[in-house]
């Protein structure tokens, strides 16, 4: 039986089968040794091969859940380092159509580092990013000035902004059209208000909020696992295609994930993080030499654009530091 995973919470798993059933299943112990070296071996988001509980509605034992036995090649993922185990990756989530990073430029503020190494991931699996500045409501003159600058810098880059608070509802609505038939990703650190925009969006989710840490400027995290969230039809007529993969009658899917707070890259080669960032690519192709690092090297189009300030310093400096975690060799292939 052929069906979506919708939740994981931990070894524990639902899963929507295309008839619309939500059954609750565990992973093969087999399966897990097929060499796949991450913390999740089945994320929100897979399509997944299941034998379904023998009794569903009732019975002990093995009988309350199903098992889920095999897994279709996936689309696409967002990966990161695992935060406990070095060596190991955790997959945010997968087959997804697009990304929504929810950013704060204060209480708490997201550095553009892990800003920089989310949009590399997902370069990496051509997954489209949002980048969605929240909180603006909170924000004084000068923070408002620096949050203007650094959308123009990631407009320019290629990324498109939108300014929000989902706690007074300004800007949402204008989001709801970018979800509309889609699965979306929703990430970014503890605190930056992932769960009140849900509750802003999907009606009726009341999903728990915190507050910021006066102490550390930093959130707390209210969302421990993750899950996919329908979007109900948004105004009168609303249904899905005839073709869409999405069971029920949602619309759309938001993929609610816990907040984290670092972005540890995983299986990208140093060869390879020149192509993540768009405008570092745009300028590499003028270049002395062909295998040029833009550290360096004579020649080299990057640092004279860097020079010339065509290309951000904190964009250099973020591409430095995956750089520097691939030369130190902190971690090994995906699978």
């Amino acid at each position: 039986m052929k069906a979506l995973v919708v939740k994981n919470t931990g070894s524990w798993y639902t899963v929507c089968t295309d008839d619309g059933q939500l059954l609750e299943c565990k992973v093969k112990g087999n399966f897990r040794l097929k060499g796949i070296r991450s913390t999740n071996p089945v994320a929100v988001g897979d399509r997944v091969e299941i034998t379904p509980p023998q009794s569903p509605r009732g019975g002990k034992g093995e009988e309350q859940f199903g098992w889920i036995t095999g897994i279709e090649d996936r689309r696409n993922y967002i990966i990161r380092k695992s935060q406990n185990l070095s060596k190991q990756s955790h997959i945010l989530a997968a087959n997804v159509d697009q990304a929504f990073l929810v950013v704060t430029v204060d209480r708490p503020q997201t550095s553009t580092t892990f800003i920089d190494r989310f949009l590399a991931s997902a370069e990496a699996y051509r997954v489209p990013v949002y980048l969605i500045f929240n909180k603006t409501d909170q924000l004084d003159e000068d923070m408002l000035h620096y949050q203007e600058t650094m959308v123009r810098l990631y407009e320019t880059v290629g990324y498109e902004c939108r300014q929000i608070s989902a706690a007074t509802g300004a800007g949402v609505e204008e989001l709801r059209n970018l979800l509309q038939g889609k699965v979306t990703l929703l990430s970014g650190n503890s605190g930056v208000g992932k769960s009140t925009l849900i509750n802003r969006l999907v009606p009726g989710a009341n999903l728990r909020t915190a507050e910021i840490s006066d102490a550390h400027n930093t959130g707390m995290h209210t969302t421990t696992f993750s899950e996919m969230i329908p979007l109900p039809n948004l105004s009168p007529g609303d249904s899905n295609p005839v073709d869409s993969p999405l069971p029920g009658r949602a619309t759309g899917y938001l993929i609610d994930t816990p907040g984290i707070k670092g972005f540890g890259t995983f299986d990208m080669e140093p060869e390879e993080l020149t192509s993540y960032f768009k405008e570092i690519f745009h300028f590499s192709k003028e270049c002395r030499f062909s295998n040029c690092t833009h550290t360096h090297e004579p020649g080299c189009a990057v640092l004279k654009a860097l020079e010339e300030h065509y290309i951000a310093a904190s964009r250099y400096q973020s591409y430095l530091s995956m750089l520097d975690d691939k030369e130190e060799g902190k971690y090994r292939e995906a699978y």
